[in-house]
């Protein structure tokens, strides 16, 4: 019981992702050589901090029990103009410049919102058609203009990605990632302790029941899609800051990787599960996995897009079957406690009167 009282079926999963991670890190530690030093540490937890800040919007709109398909090309298209706008206007400001990127993603993402929320058109096609327009908009550009390069960015830029917050020993934490961890906060809190984020969670696991309520599920699914666009936007400010150079390519295939980390961090596809803590641990799997095995010899680089396929199919199928049974484990003994509870509060009204 006391166990019950502290451990819900999603902290365990979250546990065994933390274990999974452990056992992860000290394998490769002892295939690849220098696989603990500074420099590895900083391209992974860089990596890490752009995947899980799409993923955190991501992670919104799947609890609605919907799909983003489109965040990888909101990204892409997100950074490349963002990049576009500095190349021309090196003087401008850069919380300017910030705004403008997360203002284009969520402008982008409410266009996917109102589709979905409003036309009652399925997220899947809908953000399947936005993913392909949105990365068609960067392809059509004017020739000769297609390349944002590093050597045309403003100096403050090129030294945002260089610069340290702070430092642990010889780890240096970017500012990359102190934004990935401030996102972190603010949407679990959000999720948790206020009246959109327990909406979210309502809608997502009964959306008939939910209207039925009162819920304005329409403006509560529309606004998720335009925080996860405004995300991926900052996503796409993020991916400048690291890569510098981008081409049309920009961020294609992110979105694989997004739903692939909220997935394997126990965010549920069928909506109304899922926290935000799990998909940071999912995004730090994922991308500690690809990383890695993209400097093991011993693996063909063809497997590591095979393997995140492989684990977004095991994750799928494990909420399906293990974490759902655990739910219901965990909601019958809940029900025996109550009954208990009410027996002995009886017992004791019973023996008190007579």
């Amino acid at each position: 019981m006391l166990f019950r009282s502290y451990f819900r079926p999603e902290q365990l999963r979250e546990l065994s992702l933390v274990f999974l991670i452990v056992l992860i890190f000290l394998f490769f530690g002892t295939q690849i050589e220098g696989y603990f030093s500074p420099r590895i540490f900083n391209r992974v937890t860089s990596d890490v901090a752009i995947i899980a800040v799409v993923a955190f919007g991501e992670t919104l709109v799947l609890l609605t029990r919907n799909f983003d398909l489109s965040v990888g090309s909101v990204v892409g298209l997100t950074a490349f103009f963002t990049g576009k706008l500095l190349t021309f206007n090196p003087e401008l400001m850069p919380i300017v410049a910030l705004l403008f990127a997360i203002g284009l993603g969520a402008i982008l993402g409410s266009v996917n919102g109102m589709i979905v929320s409003y036309g009652r058109v399925p997220s899947l096609i809908v953000t399947l058609g936005t993913m392909a327009l949105y990365r068609s908009i960067l392809v059509a550009f004017p020739a000769g203009t297609k390349n944002v390069v590093t050597h045309e960015l403003p100096e403050w830029l090129l030294d945002l990605g260089r610069t340290n917050v702070f430092s642990v020993g010889e780890f240096d934490i970017r500012p990359l990632v102190a934004v990935a961890l401030v996102m972190l906060v603010i949407f679990q809190l959000l999720i948790t302790y206020t009246r959109f984020g327990r909406r979210l969670y309502a809608v997502g696991s009964n959306p008939e029941a939910a209207e039925v309520g009162g819920l304005p599920s329409q403006r509560i699914v529309l606004f998720a899609f335009i925080l996860s666009g405004a995300m991926a936007g900052l996503g796409g400010f993020m991916f400048l800051v690291r890569y510098g150079d981008l081409t049309p390519a920009a961020a294609q295939g992110m979105e694989l990787q997004v739903i692939a980390a909220a997935v394997v961090g126990g965010v549920s596809t069928l909506g109304g599960s899922g926290t935000m803590i799990g998909a940071l641990l999912g995004a730090i799997l994922i991308n500690l996995l690809q990383q890695s095995l993209l400097r093991w010899p011993v693996i063909s680089n063809f497997w590591v897009g095979a393997l995140l396929g492989m684990l977004i199919l095991i994750s799928v199928t494990i909420d399906a079957v293990i974490i759902n049974r655990l739910r219901d484990i965990w909601a019958r003994q809940g029900l025996e406690s109550i009954s208990v509870d009410q027996k002995k509060t009886i017992k004791e009204e019973q023996s008190y009167e007579a």
